[in-house]
């Protein structure tokens, strides 16, 4: 059975233990040439076979929307992963526009001993956008990636961590994006969740990014604009990451806030209607930003304060910039919490207003019972066929029957309105 692409794609899964060195100058050249590599060769027959994916789709019975969704599909596996490339020497991006190999090729370059001066710090930024497996071994085995690195970067879905692999640190984040509605009522989706992982080295980091958002070109632009603050290193990268995501979530937050406050006035007006599969929407979707903000305060607080199991040290003014990510990330994973908290006791709240709205319907109904129990009683006993009842030949008898019913009927409804049965 041929195992699926977390994004849908299915193929044979590659191994991403390392390969041979191949030229790393172009990470879309390799992937190009298998795919116009005749499916026919593939299999062992002759070059000039025709391959099935020259066919029309429309002929092999493919709607136009899977037409259009296989499209999508196969130019968004031949797309280059690589959104940015570069250098920085002492916090100022050099010139030009190089592959992996080449910007840690001149990140590690020989400095000339001959001069006076310090040599200067410098590192390489690669940022990815949702890489393949043979795209992600490429850049692993330029920059010494561990196999299980590459393996979380290709498939996601992880919980937010810290790990280190010798001198490597890798930090998974969760990014979250509020999803814009009139009314919860409309709302399918309130939170969308991505992701990005970060290898961090002693002279590189290597960005992933998972996710239609979360994009890091504004990270990126901020940081070149702070030279100073961007010649301590990679980890001031990663920082500079976690504290736009963080900073993300205090954004959502604040959006998803005004959800449960509009949901706790729907719950508390006198007479509106109660919609509990609302509740459940919105809570759903506070558990999925639940999941995504507080698994991450273990991970922030080993950055932020001195611990001795890391491998890397982090130095003492890298860590002020993450105690303070830090202090943000914990007003949001108690705010999350709150709404959490909010969101149950208004369920619990939703299903007291439904009882009592069900022991009212109850009372109006024995109410209406009730009176209706009298006539039929009466109209009972007089409507059974005996030869010798009292007042059965009365001539004025049906209209006396009536009256009795009515009066009986009506006492009983002003007796069960004072009582605020009906």
């Amino acid at each position: 059975m041929t195992p699926s692409d977390p994004r849908g794609l299915t193929g044979p899964r590659q191994s991403l233990r390392p390969a041979p060195a191949s030229d790393l100058g172009s990470l879309e050249s390799e992937d190009q040439k298998l795919r116009r590599k005749p499916l026919a060769r593939l299999l062992g027959t002759a070059e000039s076979a025709p391959s099935p994916l020259a066919t029309p789709l429309s002929v092999l019975g493919f709607s136009p929307a899977s037409q259009n969704t296989a499209v999508k599909k196969q130019s968004h596996r031949t797309a280059k992963p690589v959104v940015d490339c570069a250098v920085y020497v002492d916090g100022v991006r050099q010139p030009g526009a190089p592959t992996p190999a080449q910007a840690l090729a001149q990140v590690r370059a020989p400095q000339p001993q001959d001069s006076e001066e310090p040599p200067k710090p410098r590192f390489a930024w690669i940022g990815l956008f949702e890489p393949d497996e043979e795209q992600m071994r490429a850049v692993g085995e330029v920059f010494g990636l561990h196999e299980l690195m590459m393996e979380d970067a290709v498939h996601a879905h992880q919980r937010p961590k810290l790990e280190q692999y010798d001198d490597m640190f890798e930090l998974v984040l969760k990014t979250v994006k509020y999803v814009a509605h009139e009314s919860i009522s409309q709302a399918k989706e309130i939170v969308e969740s991505g992701e990005i992982i970060l290898f961090v080295g002693r002279d590189f980091i290597v960005t992933v990014r998972h996710g239609g958002h979360g994009e890091l070109t504004g990270v990126r632009r901020y940081l070149e604009g702070q030279t100073a603050k961007l010649a301590l290193g990679p980890l001031v990268v990663m920082h500079s990451v976690a504290d736009h995501i963080v900073d993300g979530y205090m954004a959502v937050t604040e959006a998803v806030e005004l959800d449960v406050d509009a949901m706790e006035t729907s719950i508390f007006t006198p007479g509106a209607g109660t919609e509990i599969e609302l509740i459940y929407l919105l809570k759903r979707e506070v558990m999925e930003l639940k999941r995504a903000v507080n698994p991450l305060s273990s991970a922030l607080a080993r950055l932020a304060h001195p611990d001795v199991t890391l491998t890397v040290t982090v130095p003492k003014e890298v860590r002020r910039y993450f105690r303070d990510v830090l202090d943000h990330h914990t007003v949001v994973a108690e705010q999350v919490s709150s709404f959490d908290e909010a969101l149950s006791s208004l369920v619990q709240a939703a299903l007291g207003k439904i009882s009592v709205q069900q022991n009212t319907d109850m009372r109006k109904i024995t109410s209406w019972a009730a009176i209706f129990a009298v006539s039929t009683l009466v109209a009972g006993i007089y409507g059974m066929n005996f030869e010798n009842m009292p007042e059965l030949h009365w001539h004025y008898g049906y209209f006396v029957a009536l009256a009795v019913m009515g009066a009986i009927s009506l006492g009983l409804f002003i007796g069960f309105r004072r009582s605020k049965w009906l």
